[in-house]
């Protein structure tokens, strides 16, 4: 029987000058589920800590950048993926951030990144649940 455990994800879609970050996940991390994908920066909160403190921390943890201003939220996604004999849900909440600078310094989870123009997000190895994202953010823009 497996275990259930439910989580929710602040997720950035980080724009600098019309770009919108992505990073490719590395072996290095540890809750790897989508080896050499791409997906926007962002992770699961800890109980107790504020949504926005939690996406902040998520993008300096994971990009090095600072100073970036949090938007508005523009969708809600959820997903499974299975981890051993437990059953992860992930209620993912994406917002629209914005960053004066695309000097970004990867953590050990991620392995590369690119500044992408949203358009043409089908051209890059996105996890599978990000692709809907995008295009919701096209007409949120």
């Amino acid at each position: 029987m497996s275990i259930l455990k439910t989580f929710v994800a602040a997720k950035a879609f980080i724009n600098c000058g019309g770009k919108v970050l992505v990073l490719r996940e590395s072996p290095m991390y540890q809750d790897s589920s989508h080896l050499g994908k791409f997906d926007v920066p962002g992770g699961r909160l800890i109980p107790g800590e504020g949504f926005y403190d939690s996406l902040l921390r998520e993008i300096k943890e994971e990009t090095g950048l600072e100073n970036v201003e949090i938007g508005r939220p523009f969708f809600i996604n959820e997903w499974r993926p299975k981890k051993g004999d437990e059953e992860w849900h992930i209620i993912g909440i994406y917002v629209e951030c914005f960053s004066e600078t695309q000097d970004v310094k990867l953590s050990q989870d991620h392995s590369e990144f690119k500044w992408i123009n949203p358009k043409d997000y089908k051209n890059y190895e996105l996890i599978e649940n990000s692709l809907k994202v995008f295009d919701e953010y096209l007409k949120f823009k």
